[in-house]
């Protein structure tokens, strides 16, 4: 299943068309994908029984580029993001692959619909590919075998970041340099475990004005998904609606030789199999 916030509302993206949740069900799921997300067992449940036909022609390829569609999650309580956690990314800035996971966290206030513009606030800001959890269940001390039963969803997302800010600090300090405005598009829609396939064996990568510049594969990951839920959930309570960006692949701005950053007017498409395509306009400040 394919959850989506089309003008607002949740949204069921099937191949026939867009199902609105609330009009399908007679209101007994609310139009709010924040919501629909705290049930989405429930959710999923109802639509597979029922099976509700569309309520919108919208086929799922005509939604790429929708201005329609918002972010899935907009509030979260927790972001968590991963440094340094594909392989060929840590060869590429020349650093150790790191021993536990490196956690930071972009904020709220950075994450923005899928197709947001990047709003650019420097001449050194970086694009960063990254498969996106968005968690459906609560917990603390998870174990690495139960992990995945916490997720309900994946999407697509960009990390970007500002480099000089990112790393001005001695020891650097990620946060800020991530969190500036719509530094983090998510999208295009939720897709379901069932529907995501192994989560750490997908086709990732992006594209800047046509030019790939990310091509890999989530099996690149230092550490699992189910791993670093079970790391950062010995510290702190994973919260349903919570969302994790997972890493990025080699083929950064930083990373080529020599560096190359985004300019106002550039054109950044992120991709990962089976979860779909975002796309982002950079634009001045």
């Amino acid at each position: 299943m394919r959850l989506a916030n089309v003008s607002g509302r949740s949204t069921i993206v099937t191949l026939e068309g867009l199902v609105d949740v609330a009009t399908a069900s007679n209101g007994a799921f609310s139009a709010s994908t924040e919501k629909c997300v705290h049930q989405l067992a429930k959710l999923q449940q109802w639509f597979e029984t029922f099976q509700p036909e569309p309520t919108d022609p919208t086929l799922p390829e005509e939604l790429f580029g929708d201005p329609r569609l918002g972010a899935v999650i907009s509030q979260p309580s927790q972001i968590f993001a991963i440094g340094l956690n594909y392989r060929h990314h840590a060869d590429e800035m020349g650093l150790a692959h790191p021993s536990q996971p490196m956690v930071f966290t972009k904020f709220s206030s950075s994450l923005c619909a899928p197709n947001s513009n990047l709003v650019l606030p420097s001449d050194r800001t970086d694009w960063e590919a990254e498969l996106v959890v968005i968690f459906a269940k609560s917990g603390r001390d998870i174990s690495v075998e139960d992990a995945l039963e916490y997720v309900g969803g994946y999407a697509v997302g960009q990390d970007y970041s500002e480099r000089t800010l990112q790393m001005a600090g001695s020891p650097a300090q990620f946060s800020l340099g991530k969190s500036f405005q719509n530094f983090a598009p998510i999208g295009p829609w939720l897709t379901t475990p069932d529907d995501a396939g192994d989560p750490n064996c997908l086709a990732i990568g992006s594209t800047v004005n046509g030019e790939t510049m990310q091509d890999s594969v989530t099996s690149d990951m230092v550490f699992s998904i189910a791993e670093l839920i079970s790391y950062i959930s010995t510290v702190v309570e994973i919260r349903s609606g919570d969302i994790m960006f997972t890493g990025s692949p080699h083929g950064v701005g930083q990373g080529q030789n020599p560096p190359r950053f985004l300019r106002t007017g550039d054109v950044v498409e992120t991709s990962i199999e089976r979860l779909g395509t975002i796309r982002n306009k950079v634009v001045a400040k």
